[in-house]
This record gives structure tokens, sequence and C-alpha cells, in this order.
């Protein structure tokens, strides 16, 4: 697909963001659309990781997906290239989506025929963290090249998220990365983390985490 459609949102004129994102939550419920909020640092893997999730669930929900970045569309044409609903998010200039912005999104990419929709934040481990989305569950990935330590040093990406992926597990005899390390840290910062190492690349993974998103999914749109 060459062209997809870019949105340009707007920052959140609501006084508090907790608020509003609990009405979209509330709102995405009842129209039985489950959103993911996928975060990371850039290069991190996560439009391949979407790419190899749309692969393994396609068939069986109607996926839509919102790319969110400060400019271009590299991500939204790879994504609009596996056949599923996809829009670009512009942020203006933002680091990250709130949950004004998100229910932008949300409108323009019309969930009425979407059961799973997936938002990509803008790609970096501070900002997307202080803000709530209103989405259903939050996930991250963190990939091998970027160290174990990262859960010591960036705290509140990993308290707040569902699940957290460990990307890139195939490269790890050629980094000074320790797997069982990682996953300490990650539970030091947020005991009841679910945590899957992959490699969206092989697929090595991958089913453990479609099959933790489906059960995600049917309890939502139950």
């Amino acid at each position: 697909m060459d062209n997809v459609r870019v949105i340009e949102v707007k920052r959140s004129i609501f006084e508090s963001n907790d608020l509003d994102a609990e009405k979209l939550r509330k709102e995405l419920k009842e129209s039985k659309t489950f959103l993911l909020n996928l975060m990371s640092s850039p290069g991190s893997g996560k439009t391949t990781t979407l790419t190899r999730t749309i692969e393994l669930l396609k068939d069986k929900y109607r996926i839509g997906v919102m790319e969110a970045d400060i400019d271009s569309d590299v991500d939204a044409k790879t994504i609009a290239a596996t056949g599923v609903k996809a829009i670009q998010l512009h942020t203006g200039g933002m680091c990250h989506l709130d949950a004004d912005m998100t229910r932008q999104g949300i409108k323009e990419l019309d969930t009425s025929d979407v059961d799973f929709a997936i938002l990509e934040n803008v790609g970096n481990l501070v900002c997307p963290a202080e803000f709530d989305t209103g989405s259903t569950k939050n996930a991250m990935i963190l990939s091998v090249p970027e160290g174990h330590d990262k859960p010591l040093k960036y705290p509140l990406m990993f308290s707040i998220c569902d699940v957290v992926l460990i990307n890139k597990i195939d490269v790890m005899p050629y980094f000074d990365f320790d797997l069982e390390k990682c996953k300490e840290n990650i539970l030091f910062r947020n005991p009841k983390a679910k945590i899957i190492p992959i490699c969206a690349k092989t697929g090595e993974g991958m089913q453990e985490w479609a099959d933790w998103l489906s059960a995600q999914i049917e309890e939502n749109i139950r």
C-alpha cells in the first residue's frame, strides 16, 4: 500500500488525563474493543513484533493499528502491507500520547469493525510511561542490545506494563546480556509483570505472546 491516512492528533484539552483515560477504557469495553498500548525505545523491534503478531492473530480477530510518531508514515505503510487497517498518528512534536490524543486516533481508525486495536506509541522509555492512554493493557519491548539493566534505569515504564517482551534473544551470545538477571530486574520493579522472551525475526516465543493476547482479548470482549 503506497498511501496511508495521516492524522494530526492534538494535545489533551482535559484537565485530568487519568479521568479521561478511565472514560475511554469504559467506552472501549462497552464497544468490545481491546486496545493494546505497545511501548519501547527506538530500534527494539516494535514494528517487526507487530507484523509477526498480526500474522498469528489476523484470522481470529479484526485488527486495527495506530502508528504514532513525531513524523513520517514508514511504520504505518509496513503494517498496512499486512492487510489490516492502519493509520498514522502525528503527535505535533510530542514524545507521547495521552488519553484524548488516543481517542482522536480511535475515532479516525473507526473501531466499529475492530476487535483488537493496537497503539504503537512513540519510541522512548520515558514520556509514554507518564501518560495513561486509556488502553486495556500496556505492553513493552526490551531488546537484548539495550542491556539487562534497563528496568533499573527506567522504573516507571516497567512498573506500568502488564507484559514485557524481551526481544532479539537470538543475539544474546553477542552481547553482555543476562536473561535471568533481566527477569529479576523486571520483577523487582513489577512483581506482577508477565515476561516473555521472544525473537520477532525468527518467531521464537511469538506463539506464547499470541496466546497471552488472545486470552486477554477474549476476556475483554465477552
